[in-house]
């Protein structure tokens, strides 16, 4: 009896063991296709004309969240990805770098005018009324909360880089302070599987 149990037992293991085999990701990055493939925003260039993601099509999309007076962390992510487009070199023009502020209550277009392309001039900074700026955030996923400080206020805010396929499939995360290496590895990733 107990030998009947242990081959039934090593042939229940066997069929779960038959399982599809799940490979890998190539990326560096998180793949969160499943939760933002089908994400969008309705913002504002720095110029006032309306944007969504449909307007970067055949491009891959590096996006963030933050704001102006962020002490730390989106200077140093736009610092970041300028250097990507550095690296990226001929192929610079495939990748669009959108900044989209979490904070429209002081980033007017003109200031996000001269601060995103401060770092690269073919970065854009996006903007919103406090609604479009919601309704984005939580399409994506990203968290903020205004900390009210001695005359004035920082945010916390989600940290991290949306990489968007040209054509949209794939979306993913890539953390705060992602080694450029691993960044330009999968936008160029992502720039090939859309060939």
């Amino acid at each position: 009896m107990w030998l009947r149990n242990l081959i039934c037992g090593l042939v229940i293991l066997l069929i779960a063991g038959c399982g599809e085999a799940k490979l890998p990701s190539p990326f560096k990055a998180s793949d969160v296709s499943s939760q933002y493939a089908q994400a969008d925003f309705h913002l504002f260039d720095a110029g006032g004309k309306p944007r969504s993601l449909a307007d970067y099509r055949g491009k891959v999309v590096a996006m963030f969240f933050g704001y102006t007076h962020c002490p730390d962390v989106c200077p140093t992510t736009l610092a970041d990805m300028a250097q990507v487009m550095r690296l990226l070199d001929k192929d610079a023009d495939k990748l669009q770098v959108l900044f989209v502020t979490l904070d429209p209550e002081r980033d007017t277009r003109e200031l996000l005018a001269q601060y995103v392309p401060a770092f690269h001039p073919a970065f854009a900074g996006l903007s919103g009324d406090a609604v479009a700026t919601a309704q984005v955030a939580k399409a994506f996923g990203v968290k903020y909360r205004k900390q009210e400080g001695s005359g004035s206020y920082t945010l916390d805010h989600s940290a991290g880089t949306y990489l968007i396929a040209p054509g949209g499939k794939f979306v993913l995360l890539a953390p705060y302070q992602q080694k450029t290496e691993f960044l330009l590895r999968d936008i160029k990733l992502l720039l090939a599987m859309s060939r």
